[in-house]
């Protein structure tokens, strides 16, 4: 009992300082690789926010609809960004702290090879976790509140109805035409020609109109103008006004619904489609391919951490740094990830091929965890046991 409570009482300082080193490797890990998501994703961001430029300024929306459309879009891009950026945070902090030689004294200290990793795994795991959350509940709801927002901007008759200094025709038969409009949406020498099927037409000219709401109906409202009708008699009336206001729920397309792309849906309704719709009974395996990307992708942070220790810790120690050793096991992840994208593309078409979804980062993850445990931890130990043969070869020739 005596030496079982003085081993205990020897072995308490030795777990307290290796939970520290845990701690302190874990700190050196989360700031990088926080940094390279915000980083990554920022750039991801502005290249996606530019194809919606272009629908926000063709459309004269505000900035406010803008902000809010490359809101909605970052869960997604984060998701797709995570695993790269945690690959380039690890590489960077495990090289630094393989260069300064901390991770050998971690070893020379009698710390294990999982005791070492563990700190990075953890991290590879909370973000896997992240990630399965993003994919499975807040990417689905944001984006399909991102198409709700789109679909409004596309059919939002105050901007597809009037654009200054062109003639446009919103509807069959319809004619619009204006010369400016100002900052305030107030509509400068508005022209409109609406020709019946019966032969019929009518001309509308205003010195000013404004779109607005009345009682939940678009109107434009005329102001200072005339009316020219043309009826299928042959009789031209003519009329002059103050106020006149021109109804649009003639011209809104109520029937139109928003459609969710696969993207947009959740897994329920990825794996269980109501075949009854045509377009689901269609595109039944998109939707079985979408759903097990968003189970599979996730795990890609766990097998890009594996890499990025086998990378730094798979092999012997150099002063020199790991460079070409970085370079080749980056480039068999890139080429990993990439072989997954095909997958996952060729699944949309070969049901069967969806397991492979699974096998691709799975197996990338052995083949990593293979090649860091086949370089021996001893490597590492002959340093110290280098030094102090040196030291007593000293001694002795002293």
């Amino acid at each position: 009992m005596y030496k079982l409570g003085a081993a205990k009482r020897q072995r308490g300082p030795i777990f307290f300082v290796m939970r520290l080193i845990d701690r302190y490797l874990l700190r050196q890990l989360i700031a990088p690789t926080f940094l390279a998501v915000v980083a990554l994703t920022a750039i991801a961001l502005l290249s996606t926010s530019l194809s919606q430029l272009e629908i926000i300024v063709s459309q004269r929306q505000s900035a406010l609809v803008f902000l809010k459309v490359t809101l909605l879009a970052m869960p997604q891009l984060i998701n797709m960004v995570m695993p790269i950026a945690l690959f380039v945070a690890a590489l960077m902090t495990l090289n630094r702290l393989a260069v300064d030689q901390e991770i050998v004294v971690c070893f020379a200290g009698g710390m294990s090879r999982w005791r070492v990793i563990s700190p990075a795994l953890r991290l590879a795991s909370v973000m896997t976790l992240l990630g399965l959350i993003l994919n499975l509940w807040v990417q689905p709801a944001s984006l399909r509140a991102m198409r709700e927002v789109l679909f409004e901007v596309r059919t939002d008759l105050a901007s597809t109805l009037v654009r200054e200094g062109e003639f446009t025709a919103p509807a069959p038969g319809l004619t619009v035409y204006a010369q400016s409009i100002d900052n305030g949406g107030m509509i400068h020498n508005l022209f409109i020609h609406q020709a019946g099927a019966d032969g019929a037409a009518t001309t509308y000219t205003a010195d000013e109109g404004r779109i607005i709401k009345r009682a939940g109906k678009a109107v434009l409202e005329m102001h200072k103008g005339s009316t020219q009708e043309f009826s299928k008699r042959g009789v031209l009336n003519y009329l002059t006004f103050d106020d006149y206001p021109f109804e649009l729920s003639q011209l809104s397309r109520s029937s139109e619904l928003v459609h969710y792309k696969p993207s947009d849906r959740y897994l329920h309704e990825l794996f269980f489609p109501d075949l009854t719709q045509d377009w689901e009974r269609r595109n039944h395996e998109k939707l079985l391919a979408e759903g097990h990307a968003r189970l599979s992708t996730p795990l890609y942070n766990l097998t890009f951490m594996c890499f990025a220790l086998w990378a730094i810790i798979g092999g012997g120690f150099s002063r020199m740094g790991y460079g070409q050793r970085m370079a080749a096991i980056g480039g068999a992840a890139a080429l990993l990830r990439i072989v997954g994208f095909a997958i996952e593309a060729a699944s949309e078409n070969n049901a069967w091929l969806n397991v492979m979804q699974y096998v691709v980062p799975i197996g990338g993850m052995t083949w990593a965890l293979a090649g860091l445990f086949q370089q021996k931890v001893s490597r590492f130990i002959d340093i110290r046991k280098t030094r102090r043969n040196a030291f007593v070869g000293r001694t002795r020739a002293a």
